[in-house]
């Protein structure tokens, strides 16, 4: 496929993982009826097909959770940004709403490179709530859109009013000055 449909697929398959993270965390059950206004026009082996896809997008994104042991990069309970000093560089995704394309956006450049964030010991939260008024949102004071990154030492090292790459930000990353020691002394054990 051509660069430009694999990332609208790579957004669309996001967006849904939200979607599915949002109703997962109301409690609410996810059902695809085939009599819906949306797949009244479609033929039964289109529904069928999506309703493939959709399992498979289901499937796979429970079974990665279930067999990755590795610390999780993207976390669903916000934590104080404190818990992570000198542990973790939290990368923070402040958005008005889940349907927010630039956030839908960026979680899919994120989740794209996953390896590469866990190498950086970036962990990621998301606040898509501005009523709620978390204590997040209180200290960084984002409007509308942003994404924060917080240095293992609690600083604030970047802020972006759009989506970015997960290179663009790993550069960020390997230019501080305790990132430049941690890769030092990798160096050193192998």
């Amino acid at each position: 496929f051509p660069v430009f449909f694999r990332r609208h697929v790579t957004i669309l398959c996001a967006g849904i993982r939200v979607f599915i993270n949002f109703c997962e965390a109301r409690g609410e059950t996810i059902a695809i009826a085939s009599n819906a206004p949306i797949l009244a026009d479609m033929s039964t082996s289109v529904r069928h097909g999506l309703a493939v896809v959709f399992a498979a997008l289901l499937g796979s994104t429970a079974s990665a959770d279930e067999v990755t042991e590795e610390a999780p990069v993207f976390l669903t309970d916000p934590a104080p940004i404190e818990s992570f000093l000198w542990t973790n560089r939290p990368v923070i995704v402040f958005a008005d709403s889940p349907a927010d394309p630039r956030f839908i956006e960026q979680i899919a450049l994120l989740e794209d490179q996953i390896d590469a964030l866990r190498e950086r010991d970036v962990v990621v939260l998301t606040d898509t709530d501005p009523a709620a008024k978390s204590d997040l949102r209180i200290e960084l004071r984002p409007r509308g859109f942003m994404m924060v990154l917080i240095g293992k030492d609690g600083g604030v090292k970047l802020r972006k009013p759009f989506p970015w790459d997960v290179r663009e930000l790993g550069r960020v990353i390997d230019k501080m000055p305790m990132r430049q020691q941690e890769i030092r002394d990798r160096r050193g054990d192998e």
